[in-house]
């Protein structure tokens, strides 16, 4: 084809996959209680992971690992940010629904131009970056997003001061720990290119093992403000495991 029949192709790609992005947007508007409910589950102290550390302290005989019920006040200061809200939640989420149908639509213009091996191993490349991602939001979600936000929605400087968190300040907050977690656990396949490159090998990466952690324990305080070493180590052992599993993909690459 020539340049323009290239671009028409293009252009006719991304439309299906406008109108699959908004299809997806509208039936996630269209279902606005569910949805939130899902979103607020993270401030409630009868949230799915505050349950299994009080079943898990039962089993243990830890009193401390079953935490206190707590609550937390929303506000809105705004006319239309609740309206504003719901139809930017509604677009990410339909995004995040529509991805797989995105990724194939660009792959399938992509791959025409590429050998059968290239084919196969961008394929891999692809489906195991969209999966490590989903991990990471997955966890943010489950386990580092309800302790950081009971943490910092029950600290108070003084007990006259009484926090009201605003929607925003959430929905902001939930959603930019989600992509940053989603992006840490892209290490796998940073490394895989960094490796291609030419620019580390197993054996650096062995050598500096003991600075890594260091610095996974400093990103891990940074994406969580708790004080305790428990939440600590959550963030930091996934963290941990990925540079053990980028190891393993950068001695593979050498191969």
């Amino acid at each position: 084809m020539t340049f323009w029949e290239h671009v028409d192709v293009f252009r006719k790609i991304l439309f299906r996959c406008l109108g699959v992005w908004a299809v997806c947007s509208i039936v996630v508007f269209c279902f606005k209680e569910p949805v939130f409910k899902i979103i607020f589950a993270p401030s409630k102290s009868d949230f799915v992971l505050y349950r299994l550390l009080c079943r898990l302290s039962d089993v243990l005989g830890l009193d401390a690992l079953c935490l206190e019920p707590f609550e937390a006040n929303f506000i809105n200061t705004q006319l239309a940010s609740q309206f504003m809200m719901h139809l930017s939640a509604s677009l990410w989420i339909g995004l995040v629904i529509a991805m797989p149908y995105l990724i194939y639509q660009f792959y399938s213009f992509v791959s025409p131009a590429l050998y059968a091996n290239e084919r196969r191993y961008s394929f891999v490349l692809i489906f195991n970056s969209f999966i490590l991602f989903t991990i990471g939001v997955l966890l943010n979600y489950f386990v580092i997003f309800p302790f950081s936000f009971r943490f910092l929605s029950t600290y108070q400087v003084d007990s006259v001061v009484v926090n009201q968190i605003a929607l925003s300040s959430y929905m902001s907050t939930l959603l930019m720990l989600s992509l940053l977690m989603g992006l840490v656990f892209e290490i796998p396949i940073l490394a895989y290119f960094l490796a291609k490159l030419g620019l580390i090998d197993a054996d650096m990466l062995r050598k500096y093992r003991k600075h890594s952690f260091v610095v996974i324990c400093i990103l891990a305080a940074i994406i969580t403000p708790t004080a305790d070493i428990f939440t600590l180590l959550l963030v930091a052992c996934p963290i941990a495991l990925l540079y053990e599993l980028s190891i393993r993909v950068v001695k593979k690459v050498a191969k």
